[in-house]
């Protein structure tokens, strides 16, 4: 499956778009009590644990978006798009990573 953010592949014939795809992935708040109840993770000046932590929510939300291409028959998301979302409030710090693009068959 070819992945990229640009909306065309280059030397490549779009024969067929699919659809739009998504991915999710939430983050929960423990992660916020793991990582600020000691400065000991920190490593120079990033947060190594937090980072690994958002790297795997990203790797789920674009592998369940690659199964839905797969899913309809896609070879290739093209327009991909990941965002990061604090939903806050009564979710208390949970963080939704979402990937999502448009699903397209080449030739």
């Amino acid at each position: 499956m070819i992945l990229t953010s640009a909306n065309t592949l280059e030397n490549r014939e779009i024969i067929e778009y699919k659809g739009l795809v998504t991915g999710e992935s939430l983050i929960g708040s423990n992660i916020y009590k793991d990582l600020f109840s000691g400065v000991r993770d920190v490593v120079a000046g990033r947060t190594s644990a937090y980072e690994l932590e958002l790297q795997k929510a990203r790797d789920i939300a674009i592998g369940t978006m690659e199964e839905k291409a797969e899913s309809l028959g896609a070879n290739a998301i093209i327009g991909l798009k990941i965002s990061y979302d604090n939903l806050g409030g009564t979710m208390g710090n949970t963080i939704l990573v979402t990937a999502y693009g448009t699903a397209i068959k080449y030739e």
